[in-house]
């Protein structure tokens, strides 16, 4: 019989099935992603709360600290692609990120929503190549089994939902993820 952690570990590798699964399905709806958008107010903290909650026990098993800092922002996006773009970006950060690491969520001036992680970052010559189709980069080959979809998808997403995504990293050091709203999609909470 299983015990805890092993009952753990394998209901996280269930989770990554379900989560790739997820994924194909995505992609195979991209074409009609734009017939099944519908904008509307989202609070933001709430969609991040959401997030982090399904990976809640990665983050215990990989002893890994979240820093979450409220926003108290509301955006003009679809609440389920959203959802949807990040948990591919958690999703990532968790993947890269070794245990005892942090990965941390806040809004970075007035727009931008930003994913940073202390995990192995990316090579200087992989990052231009990071949201192209099928591109897994020099650590993705090192058998992290990245499909080189997630951050396919979540450039084109971000494009449909009319926001920007960008990335910086330094290998061995960090990654940042940045979703950047438009101006006039964010309506502060009181």
């Amino acid at each position: 019989q299983a015990g805890p952690d092993r009952a753990t570990e394998m209901e996280i590798e269930l989770q990554k099935i379900a989560q790739y699964v997820d994924m194909v399905l995505q992609y195979l709806r991209l074409d009609s992603t734009a017939k099944d958008l519908v904008l509307q107010r989202c609070q933001l903290d709430a969609v991040v709360r959401q997030t982090v909650r399904k990976y809640a026990k990665l983050f215990i098993l990989k002893k890994i600290q979240l820093v979450f800092q409220e926003t108290k922002w509301e955006v003009l996006s679809d609440e389920k692609w959203l959802c949807f773009l990040l948990e591919q970006l958690l999703s990532n950060a968790l993947k890269y990120t070794p245990e005892g690491g942090k990965i941390s969520i806040f809004l970075e001036g007035e727009t931008n929503l930003v994913i940073a992680d202390t995990g192995i970052g990316i090579a200087p010559e992989d990052l231009p190549r990071v949201f192209e189709k099928s591109f897994t980069g020099e650590n993705g080959r090192k058998g992290q089994a990245s499909t080189g979809m997630g951050l396919y998808l979540c450039k084109t997403l971000c494009e449909r939902l009319g926001h920007r995504i960008e990335i910086a990293s330094r290998e061995r050091e960090y990654t940042e993820i940045i979703i950047i709203f438009q101006q006039n999609a964010f309506i502060e909470l009181s």
